[in-house]
């Protein structure tokens, strides 16, 4: 009894560290306004152990090809290979902070927190300026 105990844990907890990890998964972000697909993105992990993203895959045929909105060294990127969540940190659980994300669209970079649902297969991500009560979220869609 106590062996099965042991091993339903231990799968239970297994199972809840791989479905908070962000590391080498691909996402279908959908914009909040209109319910469209927009992108997929790819979380990659830090040696720091902070999470970046980046977009492989432009899902919307109506969208601009390039950040014609960004300034500095990202104006004029290609939307596909562009990096758009920095330094985003597992705080607890399946809760991320401390990132940043950039909207293409409007070329603006927000503060970014976000939390995985305990299925792993969505990511609500809340973007927003100051304080995160000042925001919007999206809802990210796992795709592997």
């Amino acid at each position: 009894m106590k062996k099965l105990a042991f091993i339903t844990l231990s799968s239970v907890l297994a199972t809840s560290a791989f479905a908070a990890d962000l590391n080498n998964t691909q996402w279908r972000t959908v914009d909040d306004e209109t319910g469209k697909a927009k992108a997929l993105v790819e979380f990659s992990k830090s040696s720091n152990g902070t999470y970046t993203a980046t977009i492989t895959k432009s899902l919307d045929p109506t969208s601009k090809k390039t950040c014609e909105a960004c300034s500095g060294s990202l104006k004029g990127k290609s939307i596909e290979g562009l990096n758009i969540v920095q330094n985003l940190k597992l705080d607890k659980g399946n809760k991320y902070t401390g990132g940043t994300i950039l909207d293409p669209k409007s070329g603006k970079t927000y503060k970014m927190n976000a939390e995985m649902a305990s299925n792993g297969k969505t990511l609500k991500v809340r973007g927003y300026i100051g304080v995160a009560a000042l925001g919007r979220n999206q809802t990210w869609y796992r795709v592997k």
